[in-house]
């Protein structure tokens, strides 16, 4: 025992490297100095009481034994308690940084390292907020990919609208780029899977969990920056079968692998399964892939029936010898099942490629030991991590179920040392198929990881470290009526030095316990840039605007909170959408966009009735009893203005590219779906230019209080639209 406990202290010192005893994590000038010796000492005293016990046991001598044990309690309180804590008080203490200097400049080194912030690239970013015309025409590719759906209301909306079924349903957004007419958009888009759950009681049955309702179907999407006239997303893909209005087409949409599929499933049986429903009836296939295992013999039966512990596998009769099995069919349950030691993102995402459906699984090699690395909070598991490597990019197929596990890191040691155990496993990123490639993006869990990171390692001054005196953190914004931490977003942007757009991750800094915007970090995403961080710092002694000023300046806008103030009465609900910090040139352009959402009072809960024999009903499906007097909403928002701020001028309109142009100062026309209306002379276009050109300058007057003003526009729009009356007669 007493030598166990000398190789107790053997290991003590290497778990000083993890210490939290001084200002920083990992070890301290205590620790190094003081620590590490009594810690040897302390062994060396257990291995001589150790061998003076083995010789006391043959020639006993209880005073001896006894003096020798005290000495040895002794010393272990005074050495390795008592002696660390004097010197801690009374030599570090009083010069602490300059004793602490040497192990702080360890910790900020390893950590940058653990989190691969040491290869974070810093540039300076100078402020304008007057953008010139050529500046503005210069980030076309990004005016045409602002964002104005946000995730929340956006899901919403395409439950309402494009469910179908009760038994569909969309788990969540993913925001991704494509190719769409030979031009780089960005989409928001969500797999339609089907939840046997939310079958009617009476259609819940074996039958129908695990042999005809097997599958989701498609897909829907929508372009980030497009609404139609009701304030409904404009859709590209819609409906069942699945229809596109682009040139980007699904020949599979079966979804037998996904999200929300937890139930074990049949197929090739005698009985058919159900495709999507057409009308009053329904469309029926059979599975064609060759995912699953076979379940062709009497064992096999008995071995799934024992282990889904459903003895109906083994008295079912429309098995046939052709029949196959098909488990582990939510993505990240099929993952682990593979590849137990990485850990995974919370949220894969639908990619659509060659006409089929795949999911982008990111997987992470992590650590809690890596030396004088700060530890943080870990999203994947319950203990904190200190090292992070987003290692590896997993490919699934929604229909087939492959998996293919591809190391994109090559210099991470952890996956390097996973591939000479498994060979077989992970596959270069060469060998990716090359339109896939393309879908890569940077994932968030890492990003935040790195974002509250950095905020306190971008300090690499060893005292302004010590004393926290350039602080960050992420900053807050309003969303629906709460303050709420930002989020990282994707966006399309052209970086300063770059020559075209890309797809990124970013989101702003602000200093500790302050509102203006101090800098912002962003995650590339398109390859051959995959993975590099960029930091933009503004400067110090200059006045930048944050999210939470430019929301205090929209609410101090009369014209703006009144109509929203108009708006949020009995019967409606108005919702404040994300607030976008745009980088464009060297200015900043905030956009948030605002939804109205219907409520309607809850209806008292339906009584049911008590079934015979004093058996509890099964609880209606889809039904959430609702107390007296309180309200629900109907759950379909619609976006019915956009507010968009640059530097002191804030203004709210119908559409973003009026918001864009009352802003800018410049005519900005941001994409949207062609209408079936007759198209624009150059006559008739250059009128509508004049006629919202007069528009904006009478609202100015008016907000004003320039009556005069007011009505001079008027006139010469009320001239415009009779041109255009004219106009519209002549081509009729």
């Amino acid at each position: 025992m007493v030598l166990l406990v000398a190789w107790g202290y053997h290991l003590k010192v290497y778990g000083l490297l993890y210490s939290t005893q001084g200002p920083a994590f990992g070890a301290s000038y205590t620790d190094i100095h003081v620590r590490i010796p009594v810690f040897r000492v302390l062994m060396a005293i257990s291995v001589l009481w150790s061998l003076f016990l083995i010789y006391n046991a043959f020639r006993p001598k209880m005073k001896w034994l006894l003096i020798s044990g005290g000495v040895w309690v002794v010393a272990i309180l005074v050495l390795a308690n008592g002696l660390p804590i004097l010197v801690q008080q009374f030599v570090v203490k009083p010069n602490e940084l300059a004793k602490e200097s040497p192990f702080i400049a360890h910790n900020i080194e390893f950590t940058r390292k653990a989190y691969n912030l040491n290869n974070i690239k810093e540039v300076d970013f100078k402020i304008n907020e007057n953008l010139s015309a050529e500046e503005v025409r210069g980030h076309d590719v990004t005016i045409q990919n602002i964002r104005v759906w946000d995730e929340r209301p956006l899901l919403q909306t395409y439950r309402q609208i494009q469910a179908i079924r009760l038994y569909y349903d969309f788990k969540n957004m993913d925001v991704d780029r494509y190719m769409i007419d030979n031009t780089y958009r960005q989409v928001m888009l969500s797999a339609r899977e089907l939840v046997v759950n939310q079958l009617p009681p009476q259609a819940n049955t074996w039958v129908n969990r695990h042999l005809i309702y097997t599958h989701g179907y498609g897909l829907a999407m929508s372009p980030v920056n497009e609404v139609t006239s009701e304030g409904l997303p404009e859709l590209m893909i819609k409906d069942l079968p699945p229809v596109s209005d682009i040139d980007l087409k699904i020949d599979r949409p079966e979804i037998y692998y996904g999200e929300k599929t937890d139930e074990y499933i049949l197929v090739k049986t005698s009985t058919q399964e159900f495709d999507f429903p057409r009308g009053d009836k329904n469309v029926y296939t059979n599975y064609e892939g060759k995912g699953g295992v076979a379940i062709d013999t009497f064992l096999k039966r008995l071995l799934f029936a024992i282990e889904f512990q459903d003895p109906q596998i083994l008295f079912t009769t429309y098995l046939t010898p052709e029949s196959r099995i098909l488990f582990n069919r939510r993505i990240k349950r099929r993952v682990k099942a593979i590849a137990p030691f990485l850990a995974y993102d919370t949220d894969p995402y639908m990619v659509v490629s060659g006409g089929r459906l795949y999911w982008i699984q990111d997987a992470y090699t992590i650590s809690n030991m890596y030396p004088y690395s700060k530890r943080s909070k870990n999203p994947f598991r319950s203990i904190g991590i200190n090292y992070i490597r987003n290692s590896v990019k997993v490919i699934i197929d929604a229909y087939d179920g492959d998996v293919s596990f591809y190391r994109i890191d090559e210099q991470d040691p952890i996956v390097r040392t996973y591939a000479r155990v498994y060979p077989e496993l992970f596959k270069p990123l060469a060998d990716m198929p090359a339109d896939l490639k393309k879908h890569l993006r940077y994932p968030t869990d890492k990003f935040e990881i790195q974002v509250q990171t950095y905020s306190r390692y971008h300090m690499q001054d060893i005292q302004v470290f010590y004393n926290q005196e350039d602080l960050w953190e992420p900053p807050d914004e309003i969303y629906g009526d709460n303050r709420q931490m930002m989020k990282p977003y994707y966006i399309i942007i052209k970086l300063p030095e770059e020559d075209k757009e890309e797809f990124l991750l970013m989101l702003p800094y602000t200093p500790a316990k302050k509102d203006n915007m101090i800098g912002w970090l962003a995650a590339r995403s398109d390859l051959p840039n995959y993975g590099n961080l960029i930091v933009y710092k503004l400067p110090k002694d200059q006045l930048v605007y944050g999210p939470m000023q430019i929301e205090a300046r929209i609410d101090q806008q009369t014209e703006i909170s009144r109509e929203l103030s108009l708006w949020d009465q009995r019967g409606s609900r108005v919702i404040r959408g994300n607030l976008l910090a745009i980088p464009m040139s060297d200015a900043f352009i905030y956009v948030e966009p605002i939804y109205l959402e219907a409520k309607q009072e809850a209806q008292r809960p339906v009584p049911v009735p008590q079934s015979q024999g004093g058996v509890k009903p099964e609880k209606q499906q889809g039904v959430r009893p609702a107390r007296k007097g309180s309200t629900t909403t109907a759950g379909l928002p619609e976006l019915k203005r956009v507010i968009v701020a640059l530097g002191n001028r804030v203004v709210m309109e119908e559409r973003l590219d009026q918001a864009l142009n009352r802003v800018l100062g410049i005519e900005v026309t941001p994409r949207r779906e062609v209408s079936t209306g007759a198209a624009e002379t150059g006559e008739t276009s250059e009128l509508n230019a004049r006629a919202l050109e007069y528009y904006y300058k009478a609202k100015e007057y008016l907000r004003q209080g320039d009556w005069a003003g007011y009505g001079r526009e008027l006139d010469k729009l009320e001239n415009i639209l009779k041109q255009l009356a004219d106009a519209s007669a002549d081509n009729n």
